[in-house]
């Protein structure tokens, strides 16, 4: 096998949960682009048609995608999930563990507002965990579990910059607005981005000798929209001078699910343009 066609994950069953979202349905493109199937999931239907839709207008009707509404904070739905795809395929090849309650500066994210930590809900706190962090657990207990007994499988978390530093809250103040009035990025984002780096750690101990690799995915911000005030202050941080395109996670995205990773394990791998170097 040639070094380019280890790239190739022709016919691997990709599950991706949030895989409806922005950088979801990027890595859905990834995996098709290389050749598999794309399995996405994710809580909205309507996300779940809008990226179904778009991605086969992009490759062709007639290119192999599967999509499921399911809520990954329950265990049961990704059993039955994971049941159904076995019995159709024979086998799941990869998880990309995805979901999270994002918090968005361009968007209009429930836990990206003027919440200082000192009243950072409990309700929100443990929603956000369920979803980032737990459901990431539940999904590579099952999922995990299937390609331990295939005696091969891959686990790819993804968590962000802010897994490896804290968030700068500067780049989010406003001029002339009290500090409970200023926007804060959550508190949940930074413990669930380190702790599917010890997740991932874990899983590639626990799993190193059934044939299951398990790697996390430190990526910066993309660009999508957000103010000018905001970028100017980001890209401040940033030595390469900007956030990323939408389009360059895919390479990697590929490269950490193939067999062109095939002795890499447990790693952390950080694509934030050396946002983290300083």
């Amino acid at each position: 096998m040639t070094a380019i066609e280890k790239f190739y994950i022709e016919n691997k069953v990709v599950v991706i949960t949030g895989g409806a979202g922005l950088l979801g349905c990027k890595h859905a493109e990834a995996v098709i682009e290389g050749k598999g199937i794309p399995v996405l999931l994710d809580i909205s239907q309507a996300a779940v048609n809008i990226a179904d839709r778009r991605l086969k207008e992009k490759y062709g009707s007639a290119c192999k995608i599967e999509t499921y509404v399911v809520d990954i904070t329950k265990r049961e739905e990704i059993e039955k999930i994971a049941g159904e795809l076995v019995e159709r395929y024979g086998h799941i090849d990869v998880l990309i563990n995805n979901a999270a309650n994002n918090p968005k500066v361009e968007g209009d994210a429930a836990n990206m507002k003027a919440i200082q930590f000192e009243n950072f809900p409990l309700q929100m706190w443990m929603e956000d965990i369920a979803v980032g962090l737990t459901g990431a657990f539940a999904c590579a207990q099952v999922l995990g579990n299937i390609m331990a007994k295939q005696g091969k499988g891959v686990i790819l978390n993804i968590s962000s910059d802010l897994g490896i530093i804290a968030p700068d809250q500067r780049i989010y103040q406003k001029d002339g607005l009290a500090e409970e009035q200023q926007t804060v990025k959550p508190v949940t984002y930074s413990v669930i981005k380190h702790g599917l780096i010890g997740l991932t750690k874990y899983l590639a101990t626990y799993y190193a000798q059934k044939g299951v690799r398990a790697n996390v995915l430190c990526p910066a911000g993309v660009y999508n929209g957000q103010n000018e005030e905001f970028l100017q202050k980001l890209t401040n941080l940033i030595p390469m001078g900007r956030m990323a395109d939408v389009e360059e996670y895919k390479s990697t995205i590929l490269y950490l699910i193939s067999e062109a990773s095939s002795y890499m394990t447990g790693s952390t791998v950080i694509v934030d343009g050396g946002r983290t170097c300083w």
